[in-house]
């Protein structure tokens, strides 16, 4: 029976567990998905081998430091230092990520995307601005304090903090930062906000299980938005394929996970 987990702070939210042990259990994959509560990401790589997993997850606010534990980062988690998803290779742990591809997979209805502008400077900032531009569209990245933006200025991101934005007309917003999560704080102050939902014709949250201030807003506002569900399935399919060693059909993967969003 293998043994994976989900490493976070907070955890106890996470859908991951109900997903991927939806998979394992109606393919007879003979493994256990499970939660870690983590508040020291230093301690991953130690917590990993001491539970005896074959691999994790690893979400907010974890996922540099998951790349720091790695012994080897393959794809695109190599590129922009962020990881999300560990799996144990005879005793190495070798990273990947697998959150941009989910979150292309999210926003596919949403059409062809010419301009982005992304709330946070976090994990999940940097893997979605990354894919962002190596697609070829306008990325900019709204973050409270001006220390974060530096990996995203050398990639070729607009970079504002709450001081200085100069607000455009974005196809999409997307929030990647934790407001919302725990409390019902809005990503930047309401004024801001007020003004970036006035110039943007999608919406989405990375945030999921509940309706953030943040979305609550949008939809006020009747716009189009999207919370983190649907990229959460996008990038656990990813996963589970890695998890697994690709030893599972994908499109049974994506079947049973679906299916656990009905739990």
């Amino acid at each position: 029976m293998k043994l994976f987990a989900i490493f976070g702070d907070p955890v106890a939210h996470s859908r991951s567990p109900l997903m991927h042990n939806s998979v394992f259990k109606n393919l007879n994959y003979k493994a256990c998905y499970t939660r870690v509560h983590l508040t020291d990401g230093s301690k991953l790589r130690e917590t990993f081998f001491a539970l005896g997993l074959s691999g994790a997850n690893v979400t907010v606010p974890h996922k540099e430091a998951a790349y720091a534990a790695c012994d080897e980062v393959r794809g695109f988690a190599k590129k922009v230092g962020v990881v999300n998803t560990i799996v144990n290779e005879n005793g190495k742990l070798i990273g990947y990520n697998t959150d941009a591809d989910g979150f292309m997979f999210a926003i596919k209805e949403f059409g062809a995307m010419k301009n982005i502008l992304v709330l946070g400077a976090g994990g999940t900032a940097k893997a979605l601005c990354a894919r962002f531009i190596e697609d070829g569209i306008k990325v900019s990245v709204l973050n409270r304090s001006k220390e974060r933006l530096v990996y995203f200025r050398e990639l070729g991101c607009m970079c504002f903090t709450w001081d200085d934005l100069k607000s455009d007309k974005y196809d999409l917003v997307v929030n990647t930062t934790s407001a919302g999560l725990k409390d019902e704080e809005l990503p930047a102050p309401l004024a801001l906000i007020e003004e970036i939902l006035e110039n943007t014709s999608f919406v989405a949250d990375a945030i999921y299980g509940k309706v953030t201030p943040f979305l609550k807003l949008s939809k006020d506002k009747n716009i189009t938005c999207k919370d983190g569900a649907a990229m959460l399935l996008g990038q656990g399919v990813l996963a589970n394929e890695l998890l697994v060693k690709h030893a599972l059909k994908t499109d049974a993967i994506k079947t049973y996970m679906s299916k656990s969003f009905e739990i």
